[in-house]
């Protein structure tokens, strides 16, 4: 498997900290798959923007290493590396795409990488704006439109969606997911919006505190585990009869539906639920499986004894 980046024991500590002192991120190895969507999530304070500026070399590692595409990580630029970290910065004065032309000039740039990047993020009818006039979520849209000329093989976005409004999420979490499509990319989406990555990723690594307790592809987190919802005319009778028989049930807020749970793995079996409740003269009128959240598996992780 290709990586597009791997960071291995990376560690930062502040302030004059000996070896012993907390770390902001400890010995986080990071593994990140050519061409995928990554994301990469945490609570605000867990240590994420930290790594991401360390992977981008604004910070200096403690201990630790970043390689990009198999080989360390001395010059960002010449393995084409963008990015946007925290809040864009752009000249309100200046129109979006006179904002663009000082960063093509900058990387040496054709001109027509502006219109090719105003296209993707869907700012060529607002190009000729200042970018003062611009809303949030078309400043975040140009920021993503800078970091993307000259066709970086890795773009790494820092909590893209902080602030936006519920339509400006909505074309944000869109145009995500195209721009993997957009070019040979692999993109890095650092949120503590767990349910908007859910919807865009490939593969998570969640972060706790400076460090990483889990990384895998999301199907793989999200495909194991789960719970069968039961809708049954007499609940009380039909918790009683499915806690008898080893599960854990509770009821949903939907519907007043039992949710059921093994208490080991595999995940409880519908058809097997379905035979017990009938067997027992409770037959059920709704089965469906539920797979876990990602919230749920990043509560459990956090939740899990070090």
């Amino acid at each position: 498997m290709t990586l597009a980046l791997e960071t291995v024991g990376l560690t930062k500590r502040f302030g004059r900290g000996g070896p012993g002192a907390a770390a902001a991120v400890d010995g986080v190895s990071l593994r990140v798959p050519a061409r995928a969507v990554y994301g990469f999530l945490g609570a605000n304070g867990a240590g994420k923007t930290t790594t991401l500026r360390l992977v981008l070399g604004l910070l200096r590692p403690s201990a630790g290493e970043v390689r990009l595409f198999g080989r360390p990580a001395r010059d960002r630029r010449a393995e084409r590396v963008g990015a946007l970290i925290e809040a864009p910065s752009l000249y309100p004065h200046l129109t979006g795409r006179e904002n663009l032309a000082l960063t093509r000039r900058l990387l040496g740039l054709p001109a027509a990488e502006i219109d090719r990047v105003l296209e993707i993020v869907g700012l060529s009818d607002a190009a000729g704006r200042t970018a003062g006039a611009y809303s949030l979520g078309m400043r975040q849209r140009l920021a993503i439109a800078r970091a993307l000329l000259g066709r970086p093989r890795l773009l790494i976005l820092d909590e893209p969606t902080n602030g936006l409004d519920p339509d400006g999420i909505r074309e944000m979490r869109a145009l995500l997911r195209r721009l993997p499509e957009a070019g040979d990319t692999t993109l890095i989406v650092s949120s503590h919006l767990l349910a908007e990555v859910e919807r865009i990723a490939t593969h998570v690594g969640l972060l706790h505190r400076g460090r990483l307790l889990v990384e895998a592809p999301l199907e793989r987190l999200l495909g194991g585990g789960g719970a069968v919802e039961v809708g049954i005319a007499d609940r009380g009778r039909g918790a009683r009869i499915l806690r008898e028989a080893g599960f854990r049930v509770s009821a949903t807020d939907e519907d007043g539906r039992l949710l059921v749970e093994a208490p080991d793995a595999p995940p409880p079996d519908p058809a097997a639920i379905a035979a017990l409740l009938v067997a027992r003269g409770a037959a059920p009128s709704h089965l469906a499986r539920r797979r876990p959240s990602l919230e749920s598996v990043y509560h459990a992780a956090v939740a899990r004894p070090a």
